[in-house]
């Protein structure tokens, strides 16, 4: 009885970890690190999309500037109402549209921006009014 106690002694007071406790730690850093690869990747694709919207708006608002200059200047002309921005924008098209307004000698003006795949419908679209 003596010589167990003292077995079962030294078996406690032995320091380290169990083969269960070594693999349940791998489990719990494997899946944290999964997490943050996913994370990550979904972090970059967002920063890619917010980029694309930025280089729209501002894609767009030089497009409105145009046509509020031509507006303004009397020389008017609705014959160029889509195409496709040159390089580096080029993955960028815009169309321009002239609603009607309920006052007379308004218009609604309405220019839209498009990149990418038609089903994903990435899309910044801005209006703006001119005045005859």
């Amino acid at each position: 009885m003596i010589l167990r106690a003292n077995v079962c002694t030294a078996l406690r007071s032995q320091k380290g970890f169990t083969l269960l406790e070594v693999m349940l730690a791998v489990v719990i850093v494997g899946t944290a690190f999964v997490a943050c690869l996913s994370l990550a990747n979904q972090c970059i694709h967002t920063q890619s999309r917010v980029e694309h919207i930025t280089t729209a708006t501002m894609l767009a608002k030089h497009k409105m500037s145009e046509l509020e200059a031509q507006a303004r200047s009397s020389a008017e002309t609705e014959a160029e109402r889509s195409g496709t921005y040159e390089e580096p924008y080029s993955i960028y098209g815009w169309e321009v549209e002239y609603l009607p307004t309920p006052l007379e000698g308004v218009k609604q003006v309405q220019v839209s921006v498009r990149w990418g795949a038609e089903e994903q419908n990435d899309e910044v679209v801005i209006d703006s009014f001119t005045f005859n």
